[in-house]
């Protein structure tokens, strides 16, 4: 430690040092597969990273490390920490900030260390991702990040711009890659072409527009001209956007930290076995969560503080917990993915091969699934049968509690879905929401037109008949799910009325079916295209809240925005259970996510738990 405070008194360039950083060895990695990849992501970080930023780049921070902090250089240059809580909520990094901004120089040294213990638990890991993730976004919208911008030479302000805002905007269209491809003249109608680039929407938009394609025709022509001609670029570009799209590349810092610090053959074999534990889904999963509150804090701000706990919590985690944490962020988002891919498998894959639908969607399938179940994945005894009961029996009853004045949302669907829309406060921030929701419309637009019932008709009089049948779905969704108090006498009348709407219901599609072109597969297709509908409808209606209560819309909407939450959590808990009924599952799930005491003592404490599922660890 003296030589460290030594360094102070050393040249380090034209000023010297006022804050001594130092590396940190985090020490947690042996406890499960996601504690090794947090420690082996943090080594990287540490080691390549610091050197890399310290000299040459002289754009290094503070990054909550243990650095030295010249006391008398800061005290008398406003302190170290900032006044807001929201803003300024990546405090350590604004300490960078503050010394850099003030003239000050920032180093790294490696021959001391301090051991640090990191999150262990996906959820605790996904938490705290969280909070960097916003504190990146109010660091865009802060004055400090600007100034450096104005101050900094043009090479120290690339570097700068690549190593703090520049990480998460990269990360966000990486996102975006991931889930498109090569931009397209959008033909959705057979009347009406819009040029579409990536890029164009944030959060969630270019996928949905990149396979319009799938709609129009393009992908098909594309492919038609490609066999005539014989030409092979195009197969060849997607076999080379396959590999990028898979995130080789993402994973050289790692790889490189690994040769540096242990040698070629043992980071082969770290690196290989990283693979083996499922780190591309962790590392996708992740991608989801900067991504989500990064673009967040960008339209809305409020980044808040996630408090993690750093706590050892290997621990199972229930299914409405996993669903409250990871719904909007990811679950939502994957369902998506999943959706616009079934829409390319149904209108846009022709005659290109399996390859070329395989190497056109992998990534992104990859990508879907990973969001949609990595949480249960990586959670201890995901898979054992009972605790996923108890889990259903816990999910349901606070999918269907009320809730009431002081519920919180752990205890009630209805206050959590009250506090996944405090974000939205501003007139900005509805009019944002109202626009990235409007490309569920696309869907709508684009299927009504591939309808056998229709056949060429291009008339937006097709359009206007399709919000005229949902309307009426609407309305006998109404019908089946009124609950207000009513007398018994009127109670029978209520039966009556819904058992009528529903063999009415009934009789007009069998007789649509039978009297006009209307096939079985219109059918599903006005299903597959209705549903991202109803969602975008009820994201304007929960942008515009007030607006919706003051008509005495409110309750309509809460009951349908309920019904997708149930969908959305059955299409993820049926495969789990369906896997849970087989022992080896859940077997293999712990020998491969947990080290070898951590797993037996988990198969110990089942056995000791006998009927009570949640009270093993």
């Amino acid at each position: 430690m003296r030589n460290l405070l030594e360094e102070f008194h050393c040249d380090h360039g034209i000023r010297p040092p006022t804050i001594l950083g130092v590396r940190e060895h985090v020490f947690t990695g042996s406890v499960s597969s996601l504690a090794s990849f947090m420690s082996n992501q943090e080594s990287s970080f540490v080691t390549l990273g610091q050197r890399v930023l310290a000299n040459p780049l002289k754009v290094r921070m503070h990054y909550g490390h243990p650095d030295v902090f010249d006391r008398v250089f800061h005290i008398t240059r406003g302190g170290i920490s900032k006044a807001s809580r929201i803003i300024n909520i990546s405090e350590d990094i604004y300490a960078g900030f503050n010394s850099t901004l003030r003239q000050g120089n920032i180093t790294h040294h490696e021959y001391i260390q301090v051991g640090k213990g990191r999150d262990v638990g996906l959820n605790q890991i996904a938490l705290f991702e969280g909070k960097v993730a916003g504190g990146n976004g109010e660091q865009v919208l802060s004055r400090d990040v600007y100034r450096l911008g104005q101050l900094l030479d043009f090479f120290r302000m690339m570097s700068f711009y690549f190593t703090t805002v520049g990480y998460y905007f990269c990360t966000m269209v990486g996102y975006f890659r991931n889930s498109t491809h090569e931009p397209f003249a959008i033909n959705c109608a057979d009347h009406i072409y819009i040029p579409v680039w990536e890029g164009l929407f944030g959060k969630g938009g270019p996928e949905l527009l990149a396979y319009c394609p799938a709609l129009s025709g393009v992908g098909e022509t594309m492919q038609i001209r490609a066999n005539i001609m014989k030409n092979t670029a195009l197969e060849a570009a997607l076999n080379t956007q396959f590999l990028f799209q898979i995130g080789i590349f993402s994973a050289v810092p790692m790889i490189l930290g690994f040769i540096l610090e242990q040698g070629f053959l043992r980071a082969l074999v770290s690196f290989i076995t990283m693979q083996i534990q499922l780190c591309t889904v962790f590392f996708t999963f992740s991608l989801g969560t900067r991504t989500h509150y990064f673009g967040r804090t960008i339209l809305h701000g409020g980044a808040r503080y996630q408090a993690t706990g750093r706590g050892f919590v290997v621990r199972h985690i229930k299914f409405s917990e996993n669903y409250r944490l990871y719904s909007r962020s990811h679950f939502v988002k994957g369902l998506e993915v999943v959706l616009l891919l079934v829409v390319y498998l149904a209108y846009g894959y022709n005659d290109g091969g399996v390859l070329s639908y395989i190497l056109l969607s992998v990534s992104s399938w990859f990508m879907a699934l990973s969001w949609l179940f990595a949480p249960y994945l990586f959670n201890p005894s995901g898979f054992e049968w009972q605790k996923v009961v108890e889990d259903f029996r816990d999910w349901t009853n606070w999918l269907l509690y009320r809730g009431g004045i002081g519920v919180k949302g752990e205890e009630s669907w209805e206050a959590w879905w009250d506090e996944e829309l405090a974000h939205i406060r501003t007139l900005r921030g509805r009019i944002l929401e109202t626009i990235l929701s409007l490309r569920f419309f696309i869907f709508q637009y684009g299927i009504v037109y591939k309808l056998d019932v229709q056949g060429h008709n291009t008339s937006l009089t097709v359009y206007g008949l399709s919000w005229v049948v949902l309307a009426v779905l609407i309305l006998l969704f109404k019908v089946f799910t009124f609950s207000q108090k009513i007398s018994v006498n009127f109670q029978l009348l209520l039966r009556f009325i819904q058992g009528l709407s529903f063999l009415l219901a009934i009789a007009g599609v069998a007789a649509a079916v039978v009297f006009t072109d209307l096939t079985i597969t219109d059918i599903f297709a006005c299903i597959l295209a209705f549903i991202p509908t109803g969602w975008g409808i009820l994201c304007i209606a929960a942008a515009w809240k007030p607006v919706v209560k003051k008509i005495g819309l409110w309750k309509s909407f809460r009951s349908i925005a309920r019904l997708y939450d149930a969908g959305m959590g059955m299409l993820i808990f049926v495969p789990i259970a369906f896997l849970s009924w087989f022992p080896f599952v859940s077997t293999f799930q712990t020998r491969l996510m947990f080290n070898q005491a951590f797993s037996r003592g988990l198969e110990i404490s089942l056995i000791l738990a006998g009927n009570n599922p949640n009270t093993g660890i």
